[in-house]
């Protein structure tokens, strides 16, 4: 997006994963839970192609993966795991076009980033895409085409909608630091250039008119680096921020970046019920104070959402946790100081 100021996501959302295997009945639950900010539902307990790799693999133009006992590894032709990812993919979008007609707004589409998938991917030899810097520029090509596809299919299902892409980076961090372990185990892969990293970004997050956000619910999210690389919010797992992320949150603030801030969390704990909505979002208001921001602007800077993906958690626990999420927006609307 050229501006961010356009961006105007709903005040309370989900990350991505859903419990269970029925696409209608995760459709269902999104569409009624978050009705200002639905997104597409993953249901990776399915099996491999429903995973949040083997689903994105399945986007790939004109690259393949398979399953291999070590992890999905790219070959030359789609074979059986290609087509199961696509037709549970098929299988999702039915259920979201059905339960969206004549939906207007937001509605959020997630992917996983090329250096997370270069990070996970295994080329012939074993080791990951990440070990090759052509086998990544490739894998970013392809990523960014069958997004771009992706993308256009998902408008032509709900035309009504202004497309948010979700690009999810986990291993971020990890590829910036050298942290990928190699096929043996005993080694790790070098730490990839951060203007590489922030050219490889910005090329996919531009495929791409609408907002794109990226999410990681790692610590030490990169904020600067992912502002510059074309971000239009950072959705992050909010218990993992320390104070030395104050400066890069700030800036971001005051640049017009959003904040998806997950502070709800992704499974159920009998020792720790969910708090009251206003409870849930305390921290995101002593942030606020402690940046010195305009309490005003909270509801304009930030969506709640869960800290992660709700995949493991019951699912009466799922709808529970995405009904507070709207209930916590609400309270940040109501009360912001």
């Amino acid at each position: 997006m050229s501006e961010n100021s356009k961006f105007r996501p709903g005040p309370a959302t989900g990350v991505g994963s859903m419990p269970g295997g029925d696409a209608r009945e995760a459709a269902k639950t999104v569409t009624g839970s978050v009705e200002e900010f639905p997104y597409l539902a993953e249901l990776p307990a399915r099996g491999p192609g429903a995973d949040m790799i083997g689903r994105t693999a399945g986007l790939l133009v004109e690259l393949y993966a398979r399953v291999e006992p070590s992890g999905w590894r790219l070959g030359d032709r789609p074979g059986r795991d290609t087509r199961r990812a696509r037709s549970w993919m098929g299988e999702d979008l039915d259920a979201l076009e059905e339960f969206t007609q004549g939906y207007q707004g937001p509605l959020k589409v997630q992917a996983v980033g090329p250096w997370t998938l270069a990070a996970a991917l295994e080329l012939r030899n074993g080791e990951v895409a990440l070990s090759d810097e052509g086998a990544c520029r490739d894998l970013a090509g392809s990523l960014a085409e069958g997004l771009r596809l992706h993308l256009d299919d998902v408008r032509r299902r709900v035309p009504g909608a202004e497309i948010v892409l979700q690009l999810d980076e986990p291993s971020l961090i990890a590829v910036l630091r050298g942290q990928v372990k190699s096929a043996s185990g005993y080694r790790t892969h070098r730490a990839v250039d951060r203007q590489l990293v922030e050219s490889t970004l910005r090329e996919v997050v531009s495929v791409h008119d609408g907002p794109v956000v990226v999410h990681s619910c790692a610590p030490d999210v990169p904020f600067a680096l992912l502002r510059r690389a074309g971000a239009d919010a950072i959705s992050f797992d909010f218990s993992l921020l320390t104070e030395r992320d104050d400066d890069a949150i700030g800036e971001a603030v005051e640049a017009g970046t959003r904040l998806f801030a997950g502070v709800v969390p992704g499974t159920d704990s009998p020792s720790a019920p969910l708090s009251d909505p206003a409870g849930s979002v305390m921290g995101v208001r002593t942030l606020w104070r402690r940046l010195g921001l305009n309490p005003g602007s909270l509801a304009e800077s930030v969506t709640v959402t869960p800290s992660c993906g709700l995949a493991g958690a019951s699912p009466a626990y799922a709808r529970a946790a995405l009904a507070h999420c709207v209930r916590a927006a609400r309270s940040l609307a109501d009360n912001p100081e």
